[in-house]
């Protein structure tokens, strides 16, 4: 958690065009997550839980797709791919000339891309985050300081949208005494996209405003009328977006990448109410797992510390994902939760 990520600045004070927004804005904390070693005591993705060693881990006893189409893998498998995927980019990055892989690593992609037999039974649920709330805000129980997620490393058909079954689990942290050294891990899974890479948070404090379907049609107007946008540097405008439209939504609504709170960011489907399963009351954003922490039109958003070169990316992955997660080909999964009671059951939605 020693890390520091600072966003810049936004091209433009939306608020100043538009006075309407000012009251709909709400604090999101983006969590940065970069590859580490966390421990229990860290907030952290795909890091090791603070799990009770004389609770029981989860299982998921539901169907799983055994489908010969599915590539499936096990978690040892996909961590000797990314092993040997970063070794071959530091290879190249020092010598351009050396080969792409080497026979070891060639024989080590063929044997894994093979696949893997078939597990018929329950399936372990693998950690996706653990946040503290000392280290990032959101809303938890009153007796609670700790959120841990976790999900089937498997699709499943959830509201017609394929994703990963997600859990949660709300504790207070000075109750957990004895921590479970090795839980279970499953023995395969779907995709290497569902086992997310250990990584350390910087959270950091930034402001959203609404996706602008969620705004009134009358606003939605005012914010898509070039007219209204004439205070600003022509120069500076082009050099963000094409549009009014694309320039509030990339650059000044939604922060991209993991985060907790801030607005639903719609982009597969329009706006919905979500309400609680079990009381009604509108559910609120408590986390966004993303599949990138930027992309093409979102570089604003990139953190200065990151504005400088960096070093290459393993072979075949994408700037900005940090974690290995991908969800539907770059969507993010947002987890909801009811304000008054966060423990009621959650809502997930593929965005």
């Amino acid at each position: 958690m020693k890390a520091i990520r600072t966003t810049p600045p936004r091209p433009f004070d939306v608020t100043a065009l538009f006075p309407q927004l000012a009251p709909l804005a709400r604090t999101a904390t983006r969590l940065h997550p970069r590859p580490g070693a966390p421990s229990a005591h860290d907030s952290s993705v795909g890091g090791p839980l603070l799990w009770p060693a004389d609770e029981p881990w989860p299982y998921c006893d539901q169907r799983h797709d055994s489908r010969a189409s599915l590539r499936i893998l096990s978690p040892s498998d996909v961590r000797l791919l990314r092993r040997d995927r970063a070794a071959a980019a530091e290879r190249l990055r020092r010598d351009p000339e050396a080969p792409e892989w080497t026979p070891e690593e060639t024989a080590a992609c063929k044997r894994i891309k093979g696949g893997r037999p078939w597990f018929d039974g329950p399936i372990p649920l693998l950690p996706v985050a653990q946040l503290y709330a000392r280290d990032v805000p959101f809303p938890c129980p009153p007796d609670a300081d700790l959120l841990q997620v976790l999900w089937c490393p498997f699709d499943h058909d959830e509201a017609g949208a394929p994703y990963p079954r997600t859990v949660l689990f709300w504790r207070s942290s000075d109750t957990v005494t004895d921590v479970l050294d090795a839980p279970p891990e499953p023995p395969v899974i779907q995709s290497d996209h569902y086992l997310p890479e250990p990584c350390l948070l910087a959270p950091e404090q930034v402001t959203e405003f609404p996706n602008p379907r969620d705004l009134s049609e009358e606003l939605q107007d005012q914010l898509n009328d070039e007219s209204r946008w004439e205070t600003i540097d022509p120069a500076r405008y082009n050099s963000y977006a094409d549009d009014p439209g694309e320039l509030y939504l990339n650059n000044l609504c939604h922060a991209p990448g993991w985060k907790t709170g801030g607005w639903t960011h719609w982009n597969v489907t329009d706006p919905r109410p979500l309400p609680c399963p079990e009381c009604g009351t509108e559910a609120v954003p408590l986390l966004t797992i993303a599949s990138s922490e930027w992309d093409g039109g979102s570089g604003t958003w990139i953190a200065e510390e990151e504005q400088i070169p960096q070093p290459p990316r393993p072979l075949g992955e994408p700037d900005g994902n940090f974690t290995k997660i991908d969800i539907t080909g770059g969507n993010d999964l947002q987890l909801h939760v009811c304000p008054k009671s966060p423990d009621h059951p959650h809502i997930a939605l593929v965005q």
